[in-house]
């Protein structure tokens, strides 16, 4: 036997049910805890499979010869990015319906930021993997407009041999005109260089002059002047004819040795 208890309003409620109420509140309480739990873990790893993925997803726009359609490899690992945001999308419907069916405010009010912050993620992931595509696709553009645009000028040649027979007159004409441009243009420079020349002639002339001139106004500086130039003269006359002696007197002493010997 269990004692009823008297409610506020009179009526009798057993302990016993009350207390199993209180414990299937605790258990549902403590496996919503843990369902979400084990749900966030699994978005978690999902959204760092997906950084993954990309960084793969993102060097094949960096390849030297990419190829005009799409490779094994990268169909593969754009389907592995897809089917990771349809698993992740899935799990975020989930924690929502196991949010919902929750009743503690406070607990709530924390999962619907982490809920928020998941679909978040999820959208800027697909905006990524949308701007990842446009960048391969322009890549592989970029990549075979220039054999395209060849390949079509190599066979509108082949139909028109007379259209490639004056396109290579252009051409011809093209580079002996830029041969014309590039001689006018060192002919130009040689004479800037010429006339450059002259000016600093000029200018050494105007010196010399302007020299001479306050020298002629100096009295007795230009019997100076000349006496320094006679002695330079006397003394780079005096300094050859040492030089000469000293190379006659050499030749001497070498003629006289060779001639010892025989």
């Amino acid at each position: 036997y269990v004692p009823a208890a008297r409610t506020g309003g009179g009526h009798l409620v057993s302990r016993s049910s009350k207390a199993s109420t209180d414990h299937e509140t605790f258990k549902m309480a403590t496996s919503t805890g843990t369902g979400w739990a084990q749900l966030r873990q699994q978005a978690r790893n999902l959204e760092n499979q997906t950084d993954t993925l990309f960084h793969t997803y993102s060097q094949f726009a960096s390849i030297p010869n990419i190829p005009v359609k799409a490779s094994e490899d990268e169909r593969q690992t754009e389907s592995k990015i897809q089917e990771t945001l349809e698993k992740r999308e899935t799990l975020i419907s989930q924690l929502s319906r196991l949010l919902d069916s929750e009743a503690t405010l406070t607990a709530s009010a924390l999962k619907q930021n982490n809920l928020s912050r998941h679909r978040d993620l999820l959208q800027e992931h697909r905006r990524e993997l949308s701007r990842l595509r446009s960048q391969i696709q322009e890549a592989r553009n970029r990549a075979n407009l220039l054999p395209n645009i060849q390949s079509d000028i190599d066979a509108y040649h082949s139909s028109n041999p007379e259209a490639a027979e004056a396109d290579y007159m252009v051409a011809e004409r093209s580079r002996i005109d830029n041969s014309h441009n590039m001689a006018d243009s060192v002919l130009s420079q040689a004479y800037a260089v010429n006339e450059s020349f002259g000016m600093q002639r000029e200018t050494l002339a105007s010196i010399n002059r302007r020299i001479t001139g306050a020298a002629s106004q100096v009295p007795g500086l230009n019997s100076l002047i000349g006496r320094i130039s006679a002695k330079k003269r006397r003394d780079g006359i005096i300094m050859g004819s040492f030089i000469a002696f000293c190379c006659l007197l050499f030749f001497v002493l070498h003629v006289r040795k060779e001639s010892g010997r025989f």
